[in-house]
């Protein structure tokens, strides 16, 4: 007998930003499930992490542009419509229906991406689908799943939560099999949206938690004090609300420098900021790392500060995993108040939360993170234990096996 194989759909495999989800395939596997990667584009970084490598699952990529790629579409496509011509029309129905209700041109490369899917999947004895993020990987899934006549899940983040239709994404709730998500903020919001019709399991992300303690490396702080981010450039992040904290500190010539690791949409932007502020002295931006380098920076750094506001667009984080990290690495945090942030950073007992919009506020705790040391006493020790009760990956990853294992044929 075949062994049962769950597709695993994403955005694009392997990224660097999403260390997460081939931290949970890896576990998966170790766990004894069997995963076959379906991925919606190639990577995008010309290095990835080492943890990827220990990955067994093989990966198809779906063509991701549709007018370009539509003769690679065609000859699967018709031989999954052969195949399955019922599941094919019932899934070409349901995007058409969707497509009404938005306009969304991009509905129906996710039909064909789906059917793509289909063709490739035949004889590897796939009995369930599971997709990362709720908004283009879950159309695919969803539209595969009809196709085949298997059930489908996913898991849903942020942005992809919080910018996506409301009536679609209900839709797809509805239709899932299961859904899961990684705050309890989320759940909430997710559970409202279909009005209580599904129960949205609650698994938080976790990390490896062996690793960060091993590379833990606390110290007393000196000046120049040395605070640092992990993110994406982007507006949820809040870094121009830092930067104006930082031009507080340096108007008061308190000393320190500022390290902003990653890339995005904004880095130019941001980058101007630094020079109008008269920060070029202060701060560092030296772009995306891979996660060995990462862990060495931590290990110099004072305190770890995120911005994260909700965006214009309605995008929110999380519980960012990089505040886990830091937790996890004996590095203080300050966070701010949005979303899911609050149920791992305490304010006063696990890190401080602040309101990153007032410069005063965060320049204050900024200041204090680096030099009350009867506070770092205290903090550092109970974020560690926080990370260790509530996001220890090897754990949480029994909870997604029994979810998988219960309501699946896996």
């Amino acid at each position: 007998m075949n062994t049962p194989v769950m597709g695993m759909v994403l955005k694009g495999y392997p990224r660097i930003s999403e260390t997460f989800i081939s931290n949970e395939i890896r576990l998966l596997e170790e766990q004894g499930l069997t995963v076959h990667i379906f991925s919606m584009r190639a990577p995008r970084e010309n290095f990835t992490h080492k943890s990827v490598e220990a990955i067994k699952a093989r990966v198809t990529y779906l063509p991701s542009e549709f007018w370009r790629g539509l003769p690679r579409f065609l000859w699967p496509n018709l031989r999954t419509a052969m195949r399955y011509p019922a599941g094919y029309a019932r899934s070409f129905s349901l995007a058409f229906r969707r497509f009404l209700r938005n306009r969304n041109p991009l509905t129906f490369k996710h039909f064909f991406q789906a059917g793509y899917l289909a063709h490739h999947a035949a004889g590897m004895n796939l009995t369930h689908l599971h997709a990362h993020f709720a908004h283009s990987p879950t159309s695919v899934a969803m539209f595969a799943a009809e196709i085949c006549g298997v059930p489908f899940s996913f898991t849903g983040h942020a942005k992809d939560i919080y910018t996506s239709d409301a009536t679609q994404l209900a839709e797809k709730i509805d239709k899932a099999r299961f859904v899961v998500t990684c705050t309890k903020y989320n759940k909430a919001f997710l559970e409202d949206l279909v009005q209580g019709r599904k129960e949205v399991h609650c698994v938080y992300h976790g990390i490896d938690l062996e690793l960060f303690f091993a590379h833990a490396a606390e110290h007393t702080p000196q000046p120049p004090y040395t605070f640092m981010t992990i993110a994406r450039i982007v507006e949820k992040k809040g870094i121009p609300d830092i930067l104006e904290a930082l031009a507080v500190l340096a108007r008061e010539n308190f000393p320190f420098r500022y390290v902003l690791i990653g890339s995005g949409d904004d880095k130019d932007a941001v980058k101007a900021r630094v020079r109008e502020l008269g920060l070029e002295g202060h701060v560092e931006m030296p772009g995306t790392m891979a996660h060995e380098q990462v862990l060495e920076r931590f290990r110099s750094a004072d305190c770890f500060v995120l911005g994260c506001r909700i965006a214009r667009s309605g995008d929110r984080d999380g519980i960012p995993n990089v505040l886990a990290e830091s937790m996890a690495m004996g590095v203080p945090v300050i966070g701010t108040r949005v979303s899911g942030i609050p149920e791992l950073v305490e304010h006063e007992e696990t890190g401080l939360l602040v309101d990153a919009t007032r410069p005063e506020e965060l320049a204050a705790s900024l200041k204090r993170i680096v030099t009350d040391q009867a506070l770092r006493q205290r903090v550092i020790p109970a974020a560690r234990q926080r990370v260790t009760e509530v996001f220890d990956n090897k754990k949480l990853i029994l909870e997604l096996v029994a979810l998988y294992r219960n309501l699946t044929n896996l």
